[in-house]
């Protein structure tokens, strides 16, 4: 396994470890401070403004499987890459965005990513997110690392508070036309992924798949399972322990047909996905209860050919 660096500065460092993590050929994400003039700096020094540091994210991954163009990708659909003075609610210089280089390919990689998405037109403000070369990298205090997982109230409730969640959703999810999404989609596949309806069980395509690969959105095309987390819950729709990606789902208190549950949607496309519920199987007892009509399921042999050579590996 070959091993790079990549490091992000993307705001506050809580809200940039999850789109990262558990991705394929990830080894770790390390919230911490770059790009400063002191050593060894501490949050309250680095948010004071006192050591020229940023926050950042550093992340060792193997290029090999996961590329450092899709890293990009992922990183530009974090941030507000128009703003000069910090991101969302968080303002000042250690909040500001850049991406540090660790080689000359990653440096001309990040240029052609920023030049492409000035010419996208997707913001009518121009691109400030700087292209740095890498500098010292400090981790974070241990109570900083992992924050989205040891504290997920919190998180979530920061999240959505600091206005970095709706800015995301108005400006990276999938733009819908409703005449164009009934011509591509089936009835069902509309019905249930734009309308929330339920497909019927048993009479569906996935229910029962045996094959090995994974399941996309059918809107969107993002990963969302996986066959290898799939299992018969005796329900008559795919189950599964546990999504692909956990920043591709969103869930939402569902109160209709008089009942509490939680609805699962997919994070860009905003698709009707399923529900989920605390009765299965896995370490989490977890079942994601997946309608088959919301998803497009890529074999293991395809995966490569569809844009999805990085899940490859999950079936050596």
């Amino acid at each position: 396994m070959s091993e790079e660096l990549a490091t992000f500065a993307g705001g506050c460092f809580w809200c940039m470890v999850k789109p990262f993590d558990e991705l394929p050929g990830i080894k770790s994400v390390v919230s911490g401070y770059t790009g400063g003039h002191a050593e060894n700096p501490t949050y309250e020094q680095v948010t004071a403004g006192i050591t020229g540091h940023v926050e950042a994210v550093q992340i060792t991954f193997d290029p090999g499987i996961f590329p450092y163009e899709k890293l990009l990708d992922i990183y530009w659909r974090q941030i507000d890459p128009t703003d000069t003075g910090g991101q969302f609610h968080d303002r000042g210089q250690s909040y500001q965005t850049a991406i540090f280089y660790h080689n000359e390919k990653q440096r001309q990689l990040a240029e052609e990513s920023k030049r492409g998405l000035e010419k996208s037109g997707r913001f009518d403000k121009p691109i400030a997110v700087k292209i740095l070369p890498a500098k010292p990298f400090y981790p974070a205090e241990e109570y900083h690392q992992d924050y989205y997982k040891k504290n997920p109230f919190h998180y979530r409730h920061y999240y959505e508070g600091s206005g970095r969640k709706a800015f995301i959703e108005k400006n990276w999810s999938v733009k819908k036309d409703d005449e164009e999404l009934k011509k591509r989609l089936t009835d069902i596949q509309y019905q249930v992924t734009q309308k929330s309806a339920t497909e019927r069980p048993f009479e569906n395509e996935y229910w029962n798949n045996k094959k090995e690969g994974i399941y996309v959105d059918i809107v969107s095309g993002e990963p969302l399972f996986s066959s290898l987390d799939q299992f018969d819950a005796g329900c008559g729709w795919p189950s599964f322990t546990k999504p692909l990606h956990s920043h591709h789902i969103e869930e939402r208190e569902d109160l209709s047909h008089s009942m509490i549950r939680t609805e699962v949607r997919s994070k860009y496309g905003d698709s009707h996905l399923g529900h989920v519920f605390a009765d299965g199987p896995g370490p989490a007892g977890l079942r994601y209860c997946i309608n088959s009509a919301a998803l497009r399921f890529i074999p293991k042999e395809d995966l490569e050919k569809e844009g999805y050579g990085e899940y490859k590996h999950l079936f050596d």
